[in-house]
């Protein structure tokens, strides 16, 4: 009896290229993912911009007189203008082999390819978003133990980050050493639950562990611990809404690079909801790089994250000491030493990203083939060259993302 083997129509193909995409995936596949499909359609373009509203904040009164206060609604523009593909030149016969071979000669391999550079395109840009990091006296180190990853945890419960849907990243250097120390806390059934989920490691200390090797390395700015800041009474810099801050007396050409994590001595972190003062400093993470001037001071304010609230429903910082010029602390409360080069693991809640995918246009009488799996969508579009028998086709996804809770991340040290 002949074999009968089944046709690569360009449907069947798409949403095979699709399904090996995202199972290539790691960190995309445990944050938000959403669709939009307002990008192909003509007249209903969205001009490349999605805004996300953020969430209402209230203040609470005690008594019986009732303190009315307005709604005001806030939001983040998200960009989709991250275009990236994959082009192959296949021949007559490569195009007449049966599904399984063209799948393990042609689509895993080229999709495995894709998804790291998406995974890495998203995870160098959403990392320097992260203020929050544990384990800075320990910079030098991975986290090794159950406390440090608990530590992570607890920098994602003070932003009151749901425990549910909670994920760490490791690279593998950092995946060994926890799993040599901590392996007998991971969870067997959890494990044999999601074994089919590519990098998945097991779950323990409150979140599911994922091995990744496109997490991203950060190189430190030059800057050190004496560099003061405006002093913290200073109503320019320190007041609700202010996103940067001016760095004096900095040394000849010192930099703040984006991505650097540091403190602001006096500077205390609040609770979210009742605004009672923690016991730690709030971390500032800086999101543009700056170069210090010749004579030590700043052309411009360093531009900062979070946005600083002294007071009010959107409080986040409580200011003491204030009259005295405040130390930025960046090596013990901060990012770490001048010039560090350090992996940037993450622990992080679902919502403390977005990935959005939109789709690419059609053109009608073109030979075009499109499909959605999982909030992520792909086009394929394939072409002929008949002098030479090849079929030259290419995949192409269109994303966006965007950092929209930071609070509920944590860049994790031992």
């Amino acid at each position: 009896m002949a074999n009968t083997l089944k046709t690569l129509s360009d449907g069947d193909l798409v949403r095979k290229y699709l399904a090996s995409f995202h199972n290539q995936l790691k960190f995309i596949k445990t944050i938000n993912r959403q669709y939009d499909s307002r990008f192909a359609v003509e007249g209903a373009k969205n001009g490349g911009t999605l805004l996300i509203k953020d969430p209402n904040q209230y203040v609470v009164t005690t008594g019986a007189v009732m303190d009315v206060q307005d709604i005001v609604e806030t939001t983040q523009s998200l960009t989709v203008a991250t275009q990236k593909h994959i082009a192959v030149n296949l021949s007559s016969l490569e195009w007449t082999l049966s599904v399984d071979d063209f799948e393990e000669m042609h689509i895993n391999p080229a999709m495995s390819r894709l998804a790291a550079d998406v995974e890495y395109t998203v995870l160098a840009a959403v990392y320097k978003n992260v203020f929050n990091m544990t384990g800075a006296s320990g910079m030098a180190s991975n986290p090794a133990t159950l406390a440090a990853i608990l530590n992570a945890g607890v920098k994602l419960s003070q932003g009151l980050a749901p425990t549910g849907d909670r994920s760490l990243l490791l690279d593998s250097v950092a995946m060994a050493g926890v799993i040599g120390a901590m392996g007998i806390y991971f969870h067997p059934a959890s494990t044999l639950e999601k074994a089919i989920s590519d990098g998945f490691m097991g779950r323990a200390g409150g979140f599911d562990f994922y091995e990744s090797n496109m997490v991203p390395r950060h190189t430190n700015g030059t800057r050190t611990d004496t560099t003061p800041v405006t002093d913290t009474s200073n109503a320019t810099y320190w007041v609700n809404g202010a996103t940067t801050m001016i760095v004096t007396a900095a040394g000849n050409a010192l930099t703040y690079l984006a991505g650097d994590v540091f403190t602001v001595a006096g500077v205390y972190a609040v609770n979210p909801e009742t605004k009672q003062t923690y016991a730690h400093l709030q971390q500032f993470v800086v999101r543009t790089s700056n170069v210090s001037a010749a004579d030590g001071t700043f052309v411009t304010p360093l531009a900062i994250a979070p946005t600083i609230y002294v007071s009010g429903a959107k409080q986040n910082v409580s200011v003491t000491g204030a009259g005295s010029s405040a130390l930025t602390n960046l090596t013990a409360g901060g990012g770490g030493a001048a010039s560090a080069v350090l992996t940037q693991n993450l622990a992080y809640h679902r919502d403390a990203f977005t990935f959005v995918s939109a789709d690419l246009h059609m053109e009608p009488g073109a030979r075009m083939t499109r499909a959605v799996s999982e909030g992520i969508s792909m086009r394929l579009w394939r072409g002929t060259d008949i002098v030479n028998d090849k079929f030259p086709s290419r995949l192409d996804v269109l994303f966006g993302y965007k950092t929209i809770r930071p609070e509920w991340a944590n860049r994790t040290r031992g």
